[in-house]
């Protein structure tokens, strides 16, 4: 690793309001360096990294690129200094090739010689071990293909300094590896780069150093072989904790939900789901694993009565439920807490607080025609304190809140209405290390009264231990149903991929 120092942020501030989100940060990259960047939810790293990408400026403090002090004004200014970044959700036009995608926004490029512009794609591709088809259409390339369109692009434009944000969110564990790989021909090839994410084993596995951020300031910086996940936790939280997740034994009970051969599609008249079958039974949690767009949303919005069935059935309690309205189904006490992209676009509305919110799904219960609002303030500060729910107060609104907590009144809230099966999606997505914790116990909670239960991630090792079965979709279809507790992660990613081990899967 080349010792240069590519970065150096000193003494950083920046504040929203009354809110510090950076407190005299201080943060270095060097040349050929994986740096990763951890801190709980709130801890200032997106800020600080918006900050190095030129989205923000610092109230105070300076930022040094290759040992020059630079004032960045716009993220021009960063493209200027070749810093890249590369985004969990990929920005590329579907439509167009790789090599369209890549050109685009470039200067000069009105008329382009194919062939010229082809080899410098191949030869960039080839220097890092990108595995890319420059003429090949984005809508043509599964989810890892598109992650190295993105990276060419970066490097396309020049840029050494590259900043990652979750970028193995959607990646089965093979493509995993080989970006793993392609990371480390970066950083062999002389890029600095800054890695956002909350999966420590990949910490560990990819990075050279770690700087943990909390509360907004920066708590220390270690090596990577010198450190432990445990030290980072510790480090991360302020306190010990305990990274074990439980898996009560299963206490058999009956089938509660069957899903038979469930066809749906799109508005374009693709199929998204094809001959979907599986059942939930009390007592149970049945995990769900596919890279993204492979049907999980569908399902859930299936069983909601929020998305049109082209055929099958789906029975609750010898009721096929198809056809009823998402009132009729929640009524019957199926509860379903989806965590999409958009936290505020499905299950609460931005501009009410926790209670309003939490009325949303209980107002059915209400007895009288004024609506009692004194047991669900009490049931939301409840939710505040198990949680942690960082908020003024139950009567803030909650599209006010971060991200992390506004999926912490969510999911709170399905939990606490007594389900009798509770289906969440990516129940944890962006949130901390304790937080995601403490879901996972009120999980086993609702699995210890009785709740049939789908649990919908993209962490395939949360998945192997929180999980009794898993289902793995590949495009939409059923490639089969795991024994957690038996199964590898090398299974799992080969079925997402699109194969399937026939002596696993029952």
């Amino acid at each position: 690793m080349n010792q240069k120092v590519f970065v150096k942020m000193k003494d950083i501030c920046k504040s929203f309001g009354s809110v510090k989100a950076n407190n005299l940060v201080n943060f270095e990259v060097n040349k050929g360096e994986v740096h990763a960047l951890l801190g709980e939810n709130g801890a200032g790293k997106s800020t600080l990294m918006n900050m190095l990408s030129g989205f923000y400026k610092p109230d105070s403090g300076s930022v040094f690129i290759r040992g020059k002090e630079i004032k960045f004004n716009s993220p021009k200014d960063a493209i200027n200094e070749k810093i890249g970044m590369i985004h969990q959700h990929y920005k590329l036009v579907d439509v167009q090739t790789a090599k369209e995608n890549i050109i685009l926004g470039q200067k000069g490029n009105l008329f382009v010689n194919n062939k010229k512009l082809s080899k410098k794609i191949y030869d960039i591709a080839n220097e890092y071990g990108l595995p890319i088809n420059p003429d090949k259409k984005i809508y043509d390339m599964s989810i890892g293909e598109k992650q190295s369109v993105e990276i060419l692009k970066v490097l396309y434009e020049g840029n050494d300094i590259l900043i990652m944000d979750e970028p193995t969110a959607v990646l089965t564990p093979q493509e995993t590896k080989k970006l793993f790989q392609i990371i480390k021909n970066m950083a062999s090839k002389g890029c600095a780069i800054i890695i956002i994410t909350h999966k420590l084993n990949e910490v560990m596995e990819v990075s050279d150093r770690v700087t943990i951020l909390r509360k907004g300031k920066t708590i220390t910086t270690v090596i990577t072989k010198e450190t432990t996940p445990e030290l980072l936790t510790n480090l991360m939280v302020g306190k010990s904790v305990n990274l074990s997740i439980k898996r009560p034994e299963v206490i058999k009970s009956e089938e509660i939900l069957k899903v038979e051969n469930l066809f749906a599609k799109n508005k374009n008249g693709v199929k998204v789901l094809n001959n979907i079958s599986f059942s939930l039974y009390g007592g149970e949690i049945l995990g769900v694993a596919g890279v993204a767009n492979s049907g999980q949303k569908e399902i859930c919005e299936s069983i909601a009565g929020l998305y049109p069935i082209e055929s099958g059935k789906i029975i609750y309690e010898n009721d096929d439920i198809v056809g009823k309205t998402p009132g009729e189904i929640i009524n019957k006490g199926i509860s379903m807490s989806f965590i999409p992209e958009d936290r505020l676009g499905m299950g609460l509305v931005a501009s009410m607080d926790m209670i309003d919110n939490y009325l949303l799904k209980e107002f059915h219960n209400q007895k009288s025609i004024f609506l009692d609002r004194n047991p669900i303030l009490k049931i939301c500060n409840k939710m505040i304190e198990d949680l942690q729910i960082v908020t003024p107060g139950v009567n803030h609104p909650v599209k006010q809140l971060s991200g992390g907590n506004i999926q912490k009144v969510l999911i709170g809230r399905e939990i606490n209405t007594n389900p009798k099966i509770l289906i969440t999606a990516y129940a944890v997505r962006g949130l901390d290390i304790g937080s995601c914790h403490t879901i996972y116990d009120l999980i086993n909670e609702q699995k210890g009264k009785g709740v049939a239960i789908m649990f919908i991630g993209e962490d395939l090792d949360i998945l192997l231990q929180l999980c009794d079965k898993i289902l793995v979709l590949s495009e939409g279809t059923v490639m089969g149903i795991v024994d957690a507790r038996t199964t590898t992660k090398e299974t799992i990613g080969h079925m997402m991929a699109g194969g399937l081990n026939s002596k696993e899967a029952y």
